[in-house]
C-alpha cells in the first residue's frame, strides 16, 4: 500500500513546477501596492475635504449624509437599511473615541482581506485548483497516473491534502504581502489598537449589546481564519468541476462565471430570500464581524458557515464518486 506523503508530496512539486503560485504571488506584489496607492490618496482627498486629519470629522460628516438620505423617498429602502446600520456604527466608534480605519499597515491589511474575500482571493484559489484533475487529461498523464498502484481515492485525497496546503500559502502570502508593502506608506504599527466585534443585526437594527474590544491582531487572525474557509470551499468546489469537466478552460470559466455571478447577486437579492442558499452569496464571511448588513434578511455567521459546509461537503461527495467510478481512460 502506497502511503499518502509522497503522494502529496508529487502533487506539491507538479503545481509548483506549473508556476500557477508563482503566477498568484506575482499578481499579488502588483495589486497590493496599487490599493495603497489608492488608501493613500483616499485619506488624502479627506484631508482636503474636512481640513484636518481627524478622523472623527469625516464620521461626523458620514452620519449627517446619511441621516440626510434617509428621508429622501429617491433612496431605495435597501440603502436605507444599509444607511441607518453605518450610522449606528459610526456614532459608536466616535463614542468609543476609537478610529476604526486608523491608518497602518495592519488596519490596510484588514481592509483589504475583507474586501477581497468574495470575489479577489476565491480567483486566485481558483487558478491554482482548476486543473487538479482536468490538468492530468489535458497532459495525457491521467493514464500513467491510474496505471500506478494507489487506489483512485488516495491519488484524489493527495490532491485534495495539497490543494488545502496551497490554499493556507494564497491567505497567509495575501496577509503577510498586504502588511509589508502597505507599512512602508502607512508604517507597521497597530497591532495592539482596539477593535470591536460582535455586532449583531436584527432587523434594521444595530445589536450592540454583544460588542467587546479585542486587540488589533487577534481580530485579524480571526479575519484571516474566516477567509481561509471561504477560500477553501472555494477550492472544493473546484477541485468538484475539475473532475467532471476535462478540460481546463472550460473548468475555469465555470467557477470564473459562478463567483463573478455570486457577486453581482449579493447586491441584487435583497428580496430574493431563497438566494441565501447559494455559496458564493455566503462568500464574505468577514462582513460579520464589522456589522455590515447581510445581502438577505435573516443571513448570520452560522448560517453562512453552515450552508458553505454543505456545499463543500456535497462538492466533495460529488469529486469521490465521480473520480473513483468514471472511465477516464478514454
Amino acid at each position: 500500500m502506497v502511503s499518502l506523503y509522497p503522494l502529496v508530496m508529487n502533487e506539491c512539486i507538479k503545481i509548483v513546477k506549473k508556476r500557477r503560485l508563482l503566477v498568484v504571488l506575482i499578481i499579488l506584489a502588483a495589486i497590493i501596492p496599487m490599493f495603497t496607492y489608492a488608501q493613500l490618496k483616499v485619506a488624502q482627498n479627506n484631508e482636503k475635504q474636512f481640513g484636518t486629519t481627524d478622523w472623527r470629522a469625516e464620521q461626523r460628516q458620514k452620519i449627517v449624509d446619511y441621516t440626510r438620505s434617509l428621508g429622501s423617498a429617491r433612496v431605495p429602502e435597501e440603502w436605507k437599511q444599509f444607511r441607518r446600520v453605518e450610522v449606528k456604527l459610526a456614532q459608536y466608534y466616535l463614542d468609543k473615541d476609537v478610529n476604526p480605519s486608523a491608518p497602518n499597515g495592519v488596519t490596510f491589511t484588514r481592509e483589504f482581506l475583507k474586501n477581497a474575500v468574495g470575489l479577489f482571493i476565491p480567483l486566485m484559489v481558483m487558478v491554482v485548483a482548476a486543473d487538479l484533475i482536468s490538468g492530468e487529461h489535458s497532459g495525457g498523464t491521467i493514464k500513467l497516473l491510474l496505471t500506478r498502484p494507489v487506489q483512485r481515492w488516495k491519488i484524489l485525497l493527495s490532491k485534495l491534502i495539497s490543494m488545502l496546503l496551497f490554499v493556507s500559502v494564497i491567505v497567509i502570502a495575501t496577509g503577510l504581502l498586504c502588511y509589508l508593502i502597505s507599512g512602508i506608506v502607512f508604517g507597521y504599527g497597530g497591532w495592539d489598537m482596539p477593535v470591536f466585534f460582535g455586532f449583531q443585526i436584527k432587523g434594521t437594527e444595530l445589536d450592540l449589546s454583544y460588542v467587546r474590544p479585542v486587540d488589533h491582531w487577534l481580530f485579524l487572525i480571526m479575519e484571516l481564519g474566516l477567509v481561509w474557509y471561504s477560500a477553501l470551499i472555494v477550492a472544493v468546489m473546484t477541485l468538484m468541476v475539475s473532475v467532471l469537466v476535462r478540460s481546463t478552460a472550460a473548468g475555469m470559466g465555470i467557477m470564473l462565471a459562478v463567483l463573478i455571478s455570486g457577486t453581482i447577486l449579493s447586491n441584487m437579492v435583497s428580496s430574493w430570500e431563497t438566494a441565501k442558499y447559494l455559496f458564493m452569496v455566503n462568500l464574505r464571511l468577514t462582513d460579520y464581524l464589522t456589522g455590515s448588513l447581510p445581502p438577505i434578511k435573516g443571513m448570520d455567521l452560522p448560517f453562512s458557515l453552515a450552508v458553505l459546509t454543505v456545499w463543500g461537503g456535497l462538492s466533495l461527495i460529488v469529486s469521490f464518486a465521480v473520480f473513483t467510478k468514471k472511465d477516464v481512460l478514454n
